[in-house]
């Protein structure tokens, strides 16, 4: 299966066992559709949470706001409330990922790195005489 969305929140691995860890993100899947009968479109956005637990590398790349192409098999996952009522989440389990769209760097991203310009702070004339 494939599915195509923008990531939620920035990616996070897990440390299962001391060879074993996973990359837990969540993505969000806009689509829209006009009721029939209807002249206005109506927006459907849907939450999936994802595990890829082939590269833990991939989550520094896994940011906020990237556009993720994912390949994998989906899961259901069913479990009753404090209050007894049956809940569930869908759980993408990813076997493939490719980025789309890198996430816009910010400056408050720990090793998100932007040059620095050098600005030229001498009182220089408006007008030069040439």
């Amino acid at each position: 299966m494939e599915i195509t969305g923008r990531l939620t929140k920035d990616a996070t691995v897990h440390k299962i066992t001391d060879d074993k860890q996973v990359v837990n993100f969540s993505i969000a899947i806009n689509d829209s559709y006009k009721p029939k009968g209807s002249s206005e479109y109506k927006e459907v956005v849907t939450y999936i949470d994802c595990s890829y637990w082939l590269n833990p590398k991939s989550a520094n790349w896994l940011r906020k706001g990237a556009l993720v192409q994912l390949f994998g098999r989906i899961g259901l996952s069913v479990y009753l409330s404090s209050d007894g009522k049956a809940l569930g989440s869908l759980t993408f389990h990813t076997s493939n990922l490719k980025i789309l769209v890198f996430a816009k760097k910010e400056q408050n991203h720990p090793g998100a790195s932007h040059p620095k310009i050098a600005q030229n702070t001498k009182d220089e004339p408006d007008d030069l005489p040439f």
